[in-house]
This record gives structure tokens, sequence and C-alpha cells, in this order.
């Protein structure tokens, strides 16, 4: 199979203790600094100078982030990254919570910023692309960015290279600094008091990309994460879920043979732990021969049925 080929196949099959009443999860502030990239006491700056914070708090006292914490916190590193003063910055996201976009945008934003994000791969500026992903991250909410844009994205950029209209090198530059970003997301997803989930491709099997937007989807629901990546022994799976004991552990494939091959780890896995089965190469025959679950869907689709 072709690797651009495998790759879009892939990608189109797969894809803390306190909860407010709505059921939306609320992050200590190690996490949330965690998730943007910003340490706890500068966080607490900008809360207590600029008011852009607005925290939950437990009756014991603790503060709790709400994912609207979150994005005024990424507008502000946005409007900073402009070149806007502290204050300045600080108002526009405050401001923007008016005007803020809606947890579904409208098709047609989402569209557009699919096309300005094309266009700037195809060309491979990189500074355009890293842009337009700041300006996204920074309005819609990850699984919005992750369904909307990036996973559309990438299945048109699979249809494009196999009609002729985009080239291998276009392909290796954008999965590359798609990938990039994606794993600066992932930057302390280890941590956190939620449920854990131990993650790897099977071995042979090198396309990630879907995984990594899976484990994104899920620490977004406040999972914890061990991510062990591409190409993975599953004898290798098999010892870290032993050592770590996670509620869940999945493995991907985009080919059935690669998840076949394995079979007898695999079923060995399954009588110990919680195992589930992703990617073009899973399906519920071969999930019932192991004695396993297969996870069906978009990554964040997939994330929400857990």
């Amino acid at each position: 199979m072709p690797v651009l080929t495998a790759l879009r196949v892939a990608v189109q099959s797969l894809y803390s203790s306190v909860m407010p009443a709505e059921g939306d999860h609320m992050l200590r502030i190690g996490e949330l600094g965690r998730r943007v990239g910003a340490s706890p006491e500068l966080l607490r700056a900008w809360e207590r100078r600029y008011g852009l914070l607005n925290p939950a708090r437990t009756q014991g006292g603790l503060r709790l982030y709400s994912v609207e914490d979150e994005r005024r916190v990424r507008a502000m590193q946005a409007n900073l990254r402009s070149g806007l003063s502290a204050a300045e910055a600080a108002r526009l996201a405050l401001a923007s919570d008016a005007s803020a976009a809606p947890a579904t945008p409208r098709g047609d934003a989402l569209e557009g910023d699919r096309e300005a994000l094309q266009q700037a791969l195809d060309v491979f500026d990189a500074d355009a692309a890293h842009r337009i992903l700041d300006r996204v991250l920074a309005s819609y909410m990850l699984d919005t960015v992750l369904a909307g844009i990036i996973l559309p994205y990438l299945r048109d950029l699979g249809e494009r290279w196999e009609h002729g209209d985009a080239s291998v090198g276009q392909e290796h530059f954008a999965s590359n600094l798609i990938r990039g970003r994606l794993l600066a997301l992932a930057r302390g997803w280890e941590r956190g008091d939620g449920h854990s989930a131990l993650l790897a491709c099977a071995p042979g099997e090198q396309h990630d990309l879907p995984l990594i937007m899976f484990g994104l989807a899920l620490r977004n629901r406040g999972w914890r994460l061990v991510f062990l990546g591409a190409d993975t022994p599953t004898q290798t799976v098999t010892e870290t879920a032993n050592q770590l004991e996670p509620e869940l552990v999945v493995v991907s494939a985009v080919l059935p043979e690669s998840l076949r091959r394995e079979a007898r780890v695999l079923e060995v896995l399954a009588s110990k732990h919680r195992l589930v089965i992703a990617g073009r190469g899973a399906g519920q025959v071969l999930a019932r021969a192991l004695g396993c679950e297969v996870l069906i869907g978009d990554p964040v689709a997939a994330a929400a049925s857990l």
C-alpha cells in the first residue's frame, strides 16, 4: 500500500477530581499551565493583575479552571505574539468573551481556516502555517480544531495526492509540521488525576497522527496518557501495561495483518487489561477473536465514546 494512501486510510479510520454540574472537565492550575505552556506563577499573575481567569472553587478552597479560562489564556498568548502589551493583550482576550467562537463554529468559517492552512502548507510556508494554527487554537476548542480543521485537511491532502494534485514532499512537510504541533499540545498529558490510557501503534505501523489526535481528545476529557508511539512491539506494550496498570490500552494499525500477526500476544494482553484496537486494521470480527473492544470513527468521536 502506498505510504500516503495508508496515511489517508489511517486518518479516516481513527479519528481533577471535581466536575461541574454540566459535566465540563475542570483543571487545576498546574494542568492548565501544561496545556498552554505557561507557568502557574504566570497564570496567577494574569489572574491577579488582569482578571483573565475566573476559577471556580471547591468547598475546600481549591481553584479549578474551565475551558473558557483556557481559551482566554490562549487568546492572550496569541495577542502577545502579535506584539501587544500584556495589559492590551489581556483586555482583548477578555473582550473576546462577548464574541468568542461558539462550540460549533459555522462550517464556512472552518472551511476558510482549512483553505488558509492548505495554502500555507502547499507552498512550504511554515511561518504562515504556524500563525494559522496559533489563531485557530486560540479561537476554538481543541476538539473543534481536530475534527473541523486538521482531520478534513489531512483527508483532502490524501485525496489530492492520489489524483496527482499534491506531491510527496508536500505531504511529508504538512504531516511533520502538524505532528510537531500536536505533540507540543500533548506536553504533560501523562500527568493528572483522571483515568489512564496507554497508546501504541502496532509493530510496523508508522502512522501515529490519528493516535496522537485521539490521545489529545482523551486528555481533553481528563484522561492521563502514556504514548509509546509508532512501531511498538506488542511485548513492550504488554510489559508497560503490566507495570502501569492503565484503565485502557489502545493499539492502532492501518492493516489488519499488523494486528493478526500479534494475535497471540494481544489475546494475553486482553485477558489482563481493557484492550481496544483502532484504525483501519481494526474491526468487530477481529476484536471478538482477540477478546477485546474496537474503536470506530474519527479520534474525537472515538474519545467521546469512552
